[in-house]
């Protein structure tokens, strides 16, 4: 989803959810007012809505407060990386109100894309978890695969494990198989908008998740491969095979799926046994840091804000990022594909 896919107080204040109405940033298209609904514990979240819209896009709203550093942990779990504060405004983004008028934000890293825009999704704000979770992802990607096929492929992936598949209607990769199964693997599509070139790519991520490998070592591998990186490229710095195979095993994988390519995890990698068992070094130490830190408040009987302000500390990088990349701003809207059409509006 490269860059659009289609819950205070005062006195004393508790260390939990802020409400000091702060100033709204400018939002890639959204131009009314913005009601400021609250900022998630760890102060990581910012989320105004649309306050014409009612009592259902606020419910939206305080649920994203809610449920925001879920995300942004598991983001970061996924990337092996701390990410920056971010916005996010929920409103009837293209009009809609069902969630399908998708998400956006206008870059891959947390500087240029720290304002994201989410569709509201009345009675159903776990289609707005995976809105932002999407657009999140891109800002973990760091300036790298912006606005290309690998980007929106992995921020779809991304969306669809933390989101739990509640964006379904968004898949792609049965597009991809009525067209053909043009090849994106051995190359790259230079933009986030194809139905066909996304979809390739969110199969073939299923194919490596049932091979064993999980988004968290998928993740960091495709943003070190940068803009110039492959899928197949992907496959060889995983499998240590060579990258000349990659195309003809996948393709020999599909022609053995039972009921061919419905979803755009034909492969079943979300129901691998463990996302996250596949652990890289890094990351094993990180999840004992803190789950020492958590035992050891725990036992010494610290308050809730203690312990979420030591988690933090706990969670704060030990590797050594490269710089970040140059990604122009623009609009990075994510949107389900359209009946009929090859291409998706964007994501």
């Amino acid at each position: 989803m490269n860059h659009g896919i289609k819950a205070t107080h005062t006195g004393n204040k508790p260390l939990a959810i802020h409400r000091d109405n702060p100033v709204a940033p400018a939002w890639p298209s959204y131009k009314g007012n913005s009601q400021f609904v609250g900022t998630s514990p760890s102060g990581h979240v910012t989320v105004y809505v649309d306050p014409s819209l009612g009592q259902q896009a606020l419910q939206n709203a305080q649920d994203l407060v809610n449920d925001a550093d879920r995300v942004v942990t598991a983001n970061d779990g996924i990337f092996g990386t701390t990410g920056g504060p971010v916005s996010v405004i929920v409103f009837a983004l293209g009009g809609a109100t069902d969630g399908t008028g998708g998400a956006d934000h206008m870059g891959c890293d947390y500087v240029s894309g720290a304002a994201i825009e989410c569709c509201a999704s009345f009675g159903n704000s776990a289609r707005v978890s995976a809105l932002f979770e999407a657009e999140l992802s891109e800002c973990s990607m760091n300036g790298n695969l912006c606005g290309l096929s690998t980007g929106e492929a992995l921020s779809r992936w991304c969306a669809t494990l933390i989101g739990n598949n509640a964006l379904a209607d968004f898949a792609t990769a049965p597009q991809w198989a009525q067209d053909g199964e043009p090849d994106f693997v051995n190359q790259t599509d230079n933009t986030d908008q194809s139905a066909d070139s996304t979809g390739c790519g969110m199969a073939f991520i299923s194919w490596m998740i049932s091979q064993g490998y999980g988004l968290e070592k998928i993740a960091p591998t495709m943003v070190n491969l940068g803009d110039a990186g492959t899928l197949a490229q992907l496959y060889a710095n995983l499998t240590s095979d060579a990258a000349t195979n990659a195309w003809t095993n996948f393709q020999n994988a599909l022609q053995n799926l039972p009921n061919g390519v419905t979803s755009d995890d034909p492969f079943g990698g979300l129901a691998q046994p463990a996302q996250m068992a596949h652990l890289s070094p890094r990351t094993a130490e990180l999840v004992g840091r803190i789950f020492a830190s958590m035992v050891s408040d725990l036992a010494a009987g610290r308050q809730p804000e203690q312990m979420m302000a030591n988690v933090r500390a706990a969670m704060l990088p030990v590797s050594h990022a490269k710089a970040p990349a140059v990604c122009s701003p623009k609009s990075k809207r994510l949107l389900p594909p359209k009946p009929g059409r090859r291409t998706t509006k964007s994501a």
